[in-house]
């Protein structure tokens, strides 16, 4: 996408890319005629030539002779040559402005500053439509290449300059000579962060940056045009979001800016930037404005192209995207200019794979001789190299010439064009220069920077790599090719990590994966699996939907039918690792199914031979079933094969070796017999006819004589000298008779030391040959162990050859050496490992079992481990009843096994294992005599008759006496243990008695609390229903029925009066009667006075009234008083006798309601009670309660027949505000317990006590 971001950026306007413009766009202010003034005309009315601009003819070489002779003015030479410009007749417009320049040569030298500028800029706008080089078939001295318009451009800009060189117009000039000028230089190299190139096109950039910088100070920052150029300085330079702020401060200030649009620009930014998205928009409303423009359409197109390019072509979007990018803008932007040279080079692009050479050779030309951009050019010669690359047959020397222009063009070196470079590495490989294509591509993995490391190139190195290890696999002289191994691993993985990353979407390769399966192979065949099956399900992938059975439900069914429309030899490398990986039926169930495929393969293409896959999956499954115990099965595969091809010496070796082990004694034999002689010359034959002499032969005392000796050396002098089998079969039997040489003397142990040698002299050769040859490097380890007991280092060689050979002999071979160096539990562990590896039967592996197990017994002293030997020798005997010395195990184990049971003390044995032990003594007496008497014995007669005698003699009374003491002692310990029984018994019933009564007090207990807590319960609920009722007749008291609607609402606060008294004829006639309202003032206070001395003492020793002041707002400024609300004490103490009883004003005991009688109390106004912080306590009284009642109409400070009893405010003075209290309540006011005036006092936090 280089050549996207900097091709567009570059085009100014669509105009200069050689299309006819707009005539609304540009050249809008040239008229459409003009008129030539003549001088020395007769008639006054043909003074002047009137010239049609629109239809200008194309020889201008009369009008410049008139022009030229009637002295016109640089004005008419200036829009008659724009005008030929506007009909896009640049050369005319040059050719009238130089004979302009000459005319007006005779006049001041300002005069020809205009012309001057003018012929820059058509000398510019012909450098950017003329070849970048020169066109294929024309001279070079005829060419008219951009250099040779730079060069005009700027002689033109000079001999301006020298004019007038702070003239506007050429700031701009010198800016876009500038930009041109850079666009035909090396392009950036990439720096180390933080430093800048000092490069010569850096310096041209620099400069006409500086030059539109220049613009724009003398135009105070008007000159939009001087903001694009600086915008594309920028963009060249790199610094995409300064060049984005220039482009949308010249969209903010001209919207309606079309050509050149500044959309264009800013998607290009936002494209560097890495938003995409974005970018696509702007274009799209770029296209939106102005369908016909080719640079927003070809870019649009290269968005679709990129976008199609991320995903896989067996993705459903791929096609329409890659469709819509080719058809709808970039067909469409072509036609618009068949020049135009993006267009060219993205057509090109797309007619390569079609192999359409001549289109291709044209259009890349056309790219590459029409643009001013780098990176198309470059483009352009990467599609010719690709041509003469690809083409039938190929051009290497030219498609070489033409990758390394490409890579030139956009700067080589580390800032080259990595497909150009990879091209070349692929022709080096094409030619046989391996070391200069990994040169090549180890370079090109170097230079890149980050995580952009070219995968095209890591997977070309690494397969040559990989083809390295390959070709010495293969090759007769080994060398070390691990460097390479390692490199190409790493490679490789290197890309199939990349394939991993969601944000790359890579399509895995599956050669790259094949290969990698090959190099995992011999070391890590598990990974090779992996890779294997991974391409396996990549192939089911690729399935398409018609070709998958629609009547399949099941998953697994569904799967194993596809397996078998995948390639068959992919199928038969999957099960060979499953075989070797033991899996045997998974490896089965693929061999089956790659025989099925072998058959749909011959069907679709007869070309194929699918005999041969045939054959050899036929094989490898009648192997499988060989291995998973399916003999007979194996050899209807086998029988099956030869019947095909008689000559198949593998199926008849494995035929025989079948026969062999089903019958070992008759038919066995005779197959073997039978196949030697069938191909005699064979390496295979021989070397299992020497397998099978190892095991049929009769052991001869001198090994010149011996019979498989024999067959090994007349292998190795007349057929192979080199046959690895048979050196390692002649090691092994050396070996063999160095074990069973007596090292009694000196020249006994020289002797065996030597045949040892002799042996490992073999193996040695063998592993020269072969250096995986695990069965020679175990013939070195045995050798070692036994000749010079070097056990650590005979424990490295067998764990290296077990991870390569899975034959039980080296699981043996390991618990042989553990036992030697006493560490039985892992001798015991690699024994029984031998066992599972389908020996289980195998009497040799029972019986080194049973010696390690009676090792371990002795070293610990563990009768368990003893009995466990005894059992292991007994299966082996069972296995192989015959064999003396397995019998001769048993009774050595039972004689073990009764020493050890006898030196044990009293307490770690028992009656029965010591009664046990004397019989197992008796039985291995009655078998040392039996064995001793044997025709071939283990051990010298005379030694078994020995201890069979100590046996008799000396552990049977031993044994006889140890039984009666342990028969005591058990005895004595069953006395003492029954009494310490019944003891503890004993205190377990006391501990249980007295956990019994603990429980029983903890219950009880329990019990107590829980009726306290009952009782806590009910007096909490009683509490609680007294409060509910409370706040249920409190709730009752603050709210009442609206006399109109007959709701209940809440009580009104009573209005504060205004401090006036009434007079006697403002007083209602009340229900109360008007005798007691008219009463006067004067005896409501002697009254009050009075009432007050005479509670006076009760009062004294009452508590102190809680009070409360007035807002500060509410008091009046003459008032003798701090509030204009009545500030009122509970009158309770002035309403007691002596006695402490209540009474009225007038010593009568006051009436009581109901609610009184009950003690409850009542407070004044629950709303400002809560107002003022609960300041009005409720508090049970102890006789009765109060109850204040007032009405609207009664006056103010008396009561109507009662004696009014005044409370004293603030020292006793007197308040002028209606504040009333009553001992009673009449009937007929009983509706209306608390209101206004009850409120009024509530507000001046009265309480009752």
């Amino acid at each position: 996408m280089a050549a996207i971001m900097n091709g567009h950026a570059n085009g100014h306007s669509d105009s200069l890319y050689g299309t006819k413009p707009k005539a609304n766009t540009r050249f809008s202010d040239i008229p459409s005629a003009i008129d030539i003034p003549v001088s020395g005309g007769l008639d006054v009315d043909e003074a002047d030539v009137e010239l049609n601009l629109e239809e200008l003819l194309d020889d201008s070489t009369e009008l410049c002779t008139l022009l030229e002779n009637e002295n016109a003015s640089k004005n008419l030479w200036m829009v008659i040559s724009l005008a030929y410009a506007k009909q896009n007749k640049v050369d005319h417009a040059i050719e009238i402005l130089n004979r302009g320049l000459a005319s007006l040569s005779r006049g001041g030298p300002k005069e020809k500053l205009g012309l001057l500028s003018c012929l820059c800029w058509l000398y510019l706008w012909k450098c950017r439509e003329a070849p970048r080089v020169v066109p294929t078939g024309q001279l070079v001295s005829e060419a008219r290449t951009k250099d040779f318009y730079l060069q005009a451009a700027t002689g033109s800009l000079n001999e301006a300059s020298r004019v007038n060189p702070s003239f506007p117009p050429l700031f701009l000039a010198r800016g876009v000579l500038s930009l041109l000028r850079a666009s035909l230089q090396p392009p950036l190299k990439p720096m180390a962060a933080g430093m800048l190139e000092q490069s010569e096109r850096v310096e041209t950039l620099r400069q006409a940056l500086k030059c539109f910088e220049d613009a724009l100070r003398v135009s105070a920052g008007r000159n939009m045009m001087a903001v694009l150029g600086k915008a594309r300085a920028l963009f060249s330079l790199e610094r995409y979001a300064d060049a984005l702020e220039c482009y949308q401060e010249v969209l903010s200030k001209m919207p309606d800016l079309q050509d050149p649009d500044p959309r264009i620009g800013i998607g290009c930014c936002l494209w560097q930037l890495k938003h995409r998205e974005e970018a696509r928009d702007a274009w799209e409303r770029a296209v939106e404005i102005n369908p016909d423009s080719k640079i927003a359409n070809v870019l649009l197109g290269l968005y679709y192209v990129d976008s199609s390019s991320r995903m896989p072509p067996s993705d459903p979007a791929f096609a329409p995207t890659y469709q819509k990018a080719m058809t709808q803008y970039i067909q469409k932007a072509f036609k618009i200019d068949k020049s135009l040279p993006l267009a060219c080079a993205t057509f090109g692009g797309y007619f390569l794979p079609r192999k359409a050479w001549p289109t291709v050779d044209s259009l890349a030309r056309k790219a590459i001789e029409r643009t001013d951009v780098n990176a198309i050019a470059s483009d352009g010669w990467y599609l010719l190299a690709r041509k003469e690359h690809y083409q039938d047959p190929p051009n290497l020397a030219r498609a070489t010439d033409y990758y390394n222009r490409a890579d030139i063009a956009r700067g080589g070196g580390h800032a080259g064009y990595i497909p150009a470079r990879f091209g070349n590495a692929q022709i080096q490989v094409l030619n046989g220069d391996y070391d200069g294509a990994k040169f090549r591509l180890e370079k090109m993995i170097a230079d890149s920077r980050g995580d952009s490391k070219p995968l095209e190139a890591m997977m070309l190195l690494g397969t040559l790599y990989a083809q390295d290890v390959f070709n010495n696999q293969s090759a007769n002289v080994k060398e070390d090719k691990l460097n390479e191994l390692k490199k190409a691993i790493a490679l490789l993985e290197a890309v199939r990590l990349a394939w991993k990353d969601p944000k790359k979407n890579i399509k895995p390769v599956g050669s790259i994966l094949v290969t990698l399966a090959r190099l995992y192979e011999t070391e890590q065949p598990e990974k090779s699996l992996q890779c294997l099956l991974q391409v396996e399900q990549m192939t089911l992938d690729e399935i398409p939907d018609s070709e998958k059975p629609d009547d399949i439900e099941d998953e697994d069914l569904l799967i194993a039918k596809l397996k078998e429309q995948l390639p068959p030899q992919l199928l038969n490398n999957i099960g060979c690792f499953q075989f070797q990986s033991e899996k045997y039926d998974q490896a089965r169930e693929m061999f089956q199914i790659a025989l099925t495929a072998c058959v749909k393969i011959g069907e679709k293409d007869e070309t194929v031979d699918s005999d041969a896959l045939v054959t050899t999956i036929s094989y490898n499954l009648a192997r499988t079933y060989e291995a998973h115990g399916m003999l007979e099965e194996a050899k209807q595969v086998y029988e099956g094969l030869l019947a095909r091809h008689d000559d198949y010496t593998d199926a008849r070796t494995r035929l025989a070796y079948i026969e062999f082990r089903q019958n070992p004694t008759s038919e066995g034999p005779k197959a073997m017999v039978a196949l030697y002689e069938s191909d005699p010359t064979n390496l295979e034959v021989r070397a299992l006819y020497g397998w099978f002499l190892s095991r049929a032969k009769r052991r001869a005392m001198n090994i010149a004589e011996d019979q498989e000796q024999r067959h090994y050396k007349h292998t190795l002098q007349h057929y192979d000298k080199h046959d690895r089998y048979s050196l390692t079969g002649m090691g092994n039997l050396y070996l063999t008779t160095a074990r069973e040489m007596r090292r009694d003397t000196e020249q006994d142990k020289d002797r065996k030391r030597k045949t040892y040698e002799k042996a490992v002299e073999f193996y040695d050769k063998a592993l020269q040959l072969d250096p995986k040859n695990a069965y020679a490097a175990q013939g070195i380890g045995i050798a070692l162990a036994e000749d010079k007991k070097d056990f650590p280092a005979v424990v490295q060689v067998f764990s290296k050859v077990r991870d390569t050979v899975r034959d039980p002999s080296i699981y043996v071979n390991l618990g042989h050496v553990y036992g030697e160096l006493k560490q039985f539990s892992r001798a015991i562990e690699n024994y029984e490992a031998a066992l599972s590896k389908d020996r289980a039967n195998d009497p040799q592996i029972l019986a080194c079992l049973g010696r390690i197990w009676l090792l371990k017994g002795k070293q610990e002293k563990s009768v368990v481990a003893m009995k466990i030997s005894l059992d292991y020798s007994y299966k082996a005997l069972q296995i192989a009843p015959e064999q003396i010395h397995f019998k001769f195990n048993i009774a050595f184990v039972q004689i073990q096994l009764a020493q050890l049971i006898y030196s044990l003390p009293e307490n770690q044995r028992t009656l029965q294992e010591v009664e046990a032990a004397a019989e197992g003594l008796d039985e291995a007496i009655e078998s040392f005599g039996e064995i001793a008497h044997s025709k071939n014995p283990p051990y010298p007669k005379h030694d078994i008759e020995q201890r069979a005698n100590m046996g008799k003699n000396t552990m049977r009374r031993q044994l006889e006496r140890a039984v009666q003491q342990q028969r005591d002692y058990e005895a004595k310990n069953a006395a003492k243990m029954d009494e310490a029984r019944k003891t503890r018994e004993e205190e377990i019933r006391t501990q249980e008695e007295v956990k019994r009564k603990a429980e029983e007090h903890a219950a009880g207990e329990k019990k107590r609390l829980a009726e306290e807590r009952h009782k806590l319960l009910e007096v909490s609920r009683e509490l609680a229903e007294r409060r509910a009722e409370e706040e249920r007749r409190k709730e009752e008291a603050e709210y009442t029925e609206d006399e109109e609607t007959g709701e209940r609402v809440k009580r009104k606060k009573k209005k504060i009066s205004s401090g006036k008294r009434k007079t006697k004829g403002d007083e209602g006639d009340g229900e109360d009667g008007s005798g007691a309202e008219a009463a006067p003032r004067k005896a409501r206070a002697k009254s009050t006075v009075a009432n007050s001395a005479a509670g006076s003492s009760d009062r004294e020793r009452a508590p102190k009234k809680r009070r409360k002041l007035a807002r500060k707002s509410e008091i009046k400024a003459n008032s003798k008083f701090k509030s204009s609300e009545m500030i009122v004490d509970s009158d309770e103490d002035a309403n007691m006798d002596d006695a402490g009883r209540p009474t009225n004003t007038d010593g009568s005991a006051p009436r009581q309601s109901t609610e009184e009688a009950d003690g409850d109390t009542r407070m004044l106004d629950a709303d400002e009670e809560s107002d003022e912080d609960e300041d009005a306590v409720q508090v049970r009284r102890k006789k009765f309660s109060r109850r204040i009642d007032d009405d609207d109409d009664q006056d103010e400070g008396e009561d109507q027949g009662v004696g009014g009893v005044t409370p004293q405010a603030d020292g006793g003075e007197e308040d002028d505000d209606d504040a009333a209290t009553m001992n009673g309540t009449r009937k007929d006011h009983a509706d209306s317990l608390v209101d206004e005036s009850t409120a009024a006092a509530g507000d001046a936090d009265t309480a009752e006590y």
